[in-house]
């Protein structure tokens, strides 16, 4: 107690205002605000794209290309929010369009005049490379798609005359690198110390997930019955952050490894969300009433609260970073004390001896959780600066999914062999133009996790772009003498679709409007479309949108259900590898697939949450916290401290997960058995290294035991899971509580 008294007056207490609620009335939403009140960000994004795309439409028109709208489509292709976003489109949409433009010419002249054999293998090349796109994340998954239906456009554009596929796979090669020059050639105008703020950028992401991160902790110290379900939704959080760290290190230029150790501090962050999560576990089930654990909580809290505006200033991080080695190192001698009278007196009581290794695995607890806060904070600090000589790398694992990869391969393949079909049976003129889209909207939809939830919302888009194309091609463009005159047409239009597509509400529409309505136009140095030709291509383009819906739709539609069972029976095989002796576990690949699949269940319920969704999620949360405690008893097996007699049972229970794929009580029940060893063992020990990791075990194992019994039936593999009250089963003590001993 002295320590901690010590450390409490060492430092003042500042004082935390509690916030105080907000009396304001909601601002209340007008229709159409994104496009009457835009943002100042808003409006620049969309000037900026908006000039982009009549410039590399006006160069285009100039070049006399025979395809100019491309190019502009381009523009609105590769816009992004921010400037890494769009570098890093722009870059994998290069990528994939070279890759697809050798495909074209090996496809056609494979198969030049032979279309059951031609069709069939574009249809292959679309479904490998739709199926391949799942396994990857943000544009490295587009540059995949891109490959494909830029294929198909190729060799749709060569069916005709396949002597000349290479000359327009060169065309098309061309339009996309003027579209990406000129949207980045007017980016650069509009950016202003994009390093400077990249490296800010990444700073305050950081920041704010450390900071959320701390505020649930201090809330389960303080044994706030909603501090669980906020952290838990904090892991959509995190890998949103993540990914943005990816786009902040391409705005960066040339740099160092700070984006490496950004998620290495997110990694922390999401083990200190699961340690949180373990820790709320062993305050429920331990008696943790002692004078000295109080005092510990109270001085955490402390800390926690001051911690937001400290972490604002850099120059206080070295003090953090000490007080937190302090605090744990504080914790582990109360854990297990160099002089400890217990272990030369008679015990007085077998409780009074309960309740006091209780509260020595409740400061074991603390400790690990300074300890994760201590790295997490560590690596933050690394990540707002070069480095010299700095050679570290983190890679996040993410979650595949080979049923989803399968599914969005068949769906490509069976829109291209439908269209064809469609095609050779009407021998309709612009048959080709709708196999080609077609391709590129499924290519599109392939991208997404659950391509349901983005098709009605391209659909209308693609209606919207269809109105306007008709005002534009036959009420506007016929008035336009000169291409200068055509730009200021279609400038209103262009800077509509910019304001709509800053909008997060009407993204996904305003996606299909850009990307499409340049192809509906179809502008020319030479003529103007006509009535006949803007019908017929129209009506191509809506038909392959409204044929690449209905395909995702009714074509091994996306279904959460499946998805869930899926993710739940992948993670409780891996748990049941992580306590395999013969294989080395990995706390990062466990907690990356897991934060990931966590964060699909939460992105993937749709808007309700039923019971069965709520239990799913603390299904998920238990088994992320119950494999990290399998992996840190992994550690300490490995470790030489513990004696046989402590080693046999952690190894007992560890061979019990690993082969229980059906009832998990006696795994449970084991636990439970090597937690009562463990108890007996402590105080015998005089080795203080030996009785710290005693301690530890013994903390884990609570987790382990407790997560057995309250998560059996999701831990279930054999059988389909239809929930469980795991809420009301986490409030109850089980068998391991001392609380329980003491009432008996």
């Amino acid at each position: 107690m002295s320590l901690f008294t010590a450390l409490r007056f060492s430092r003042s207490a500042s004082s935390v205002t509690s916030p105080q609620p907000d009396t304001s009335k909601p601002p209340v939403s007008l229709p159409l605000r994104w496009l009457l009140q835009p943002s100042r960000s808003a409006v620049l994004f969309a000037l900026r794209n908006t000039v982009a795309s009549l410039l590399a439409l006006m160069i285009a028109l100039w070049m006399e290309l025979d395809s100019p709208a491309w190019a502009a489509m381009t523009v609105w292709a590769v816009a992004q929010p921010t400037r890494g976003e769009s570098q890093s489109k722009a870059k994998w949409r290069i990528i994939g369009t070279f890759f697809g433009a050798i495909a074209s010419i090996a496809i056609m002249g494979t198969a030049p005049q032979a279309p059951w054999l031609f069709f069939p293998m574009i249809a292959i090349w679309i479904g490998v490379c739709s199926g391949l796109a799942t396994f990857f994340s943000n544009f490295r998954a587009y540059a995949l798609v891109l490959a494909g239906y830029t294929c198909s456009i190729i060799c749709m554009d060569a069916a005709s005359d396949p002597n000349h596929v290479f000359i327009i796979a060169v065309s098309r090669t061309s339009y996309i690198t003027l579209g990406v020059l000129c949207e980045a050639f007017v980016a650069l105008i509009f950016a202003a110390s994009q390093e400077q703020h990249a490296r800010e950028q990444i700073r305050q992401k950081i920041q704010s997930a450390l900071i959320l991160v701390t505020q649930t902790l201090g809330s389960i110290l303080g044994e706030d019955r909603g501090a669980l379900n906020a952290a838990r939704r904090q892991f959509g959080t995190l890998l949103q952050i993540n990914d943005q760290i990816e786009f902040a290190e391409v705005e960066m230029g040339p740099h160092g490894h700070e984006g490496d150790h950004a998620r290495a501090a997110l990694a922390s962050v999401s083990a200190l969300l699961s340690r949180s999560f373990g820790m709320a576990m062993r305050l429920q089930l331990l008696h943790h009433e002692h004078e000295d654990f109080s005092l510990a909580a109270d001085e955490v809290l402390v800390f926690l609260n001051d911690f937001p505006k400290r972490l604002a200033d850099q120059n206080a991080i070295p003090d953090l970073l000490a007080e937190l080695q302090h605090l744990r190192d504080v914790c582990h001698q109360y854990a297990a004390p160099h002089d400890d009278n217990s272990i030369i007196k008679a015990p007085k009581s077998p409780l009074r001896d309960d309740a006091t290794l209780d509260e020595r695995v409740l400061f074991i607890s603390l400790g690990d959780v300074m300890g994760d806060l201590e790295r997490a904070i560590a690596e933050y600090e690394a990540s707002t600066h070069s480095i010299p000589g700095d050679h570290f790398h983190f890679h996040r694992e993410t979650h595949l999914d080979p049923k989803d990869a399968l599914s969005n391969g068949l769906r490509g393949a069976l829109a291209v062999v439908l269209t064809a079909l469609i095609y050779e049976v009407t021998a309709w003129p612009n048959g080709l133009g709708f196999i080609a889209i077609t391709t590129l909207v499924c290519g599109l939809f392939a991208t997404t996790e659950n391509p349901a939830l983005g098709t009605m919302k391209f659909l209308k888009g693609a209606l919207a772009a269809a109105a306007v194309a008709w005002v534009l091609t036959f009420i506007l463009i016929p008035r336009a003498t000169t291409s200068e005159i055509l730009l200021l047409v279609l400038a209103p239009a262009m800077f509509a679709c910019g304001l709509a597509k800053a909008n997060p509400s009407t993204a996904g529409g305003a996606g299909a409007y850009g990307l499409l309505l340049p192809a509906m136009i179809n502008p020319q140095n030479h003529h103007i479309l006509d009535e006949i030709a803007f019908y017929n291509n129209t009506t191509g383009i809506m038909m392959s949108v409204i044929v690449s819906v209905l395909v995702f739709r009714t074509i091994l539609p996306f279904n959460p259900t499946d998805e869930r069972l899926r993710l739940r029976l992948t993670m409780l095989s891996e748990l049941r590898a992580l306590a395999t002796l013969s294989h080395t576990p990995s706390r990062d690949t466990w907690i990356g697939r897991n934060t990931d699949r966590f964060a699909r269940l939460i992105r993937h319920v749709g808007p309700t949450h039923t019971e069965l969704v709520e239990a799913y999620i603390m299904g998920t949360l238990t088994t992320l916290t119950l494999g990290l405690n399998i992996i840190r008893l992994r550690t300490l097996l490995d470790r030489e401290f513990l004696p046989e007699s402590a080693r046999r049972p952690i190894q007992l229970t560890l061979h019990y997960i690993e082969h229980s794929t059906r009832h998990h009580d006696k795994a449970a029940r084991i636990a439970e058995t090597a937690v009562r060893r463990l108890r007996v063992l402590t105080p015998l020990e005089s080795d203080f290294a030996t009785r710290l990791d005693l301690t530890k075990a013994i903390a884990y194992l609570v987790v382990v035991a407790h997560s057995l019994r309250t998560t059996r039936a999701f831990l279930d593999s054999t059988q389909l899971f239809m929930g469980e009250k795991t809420r009301r089963q986490l409030a109850q003590p089980s068998e391991i509580s001392s609380k329980s001993k003491r009432a008996e």
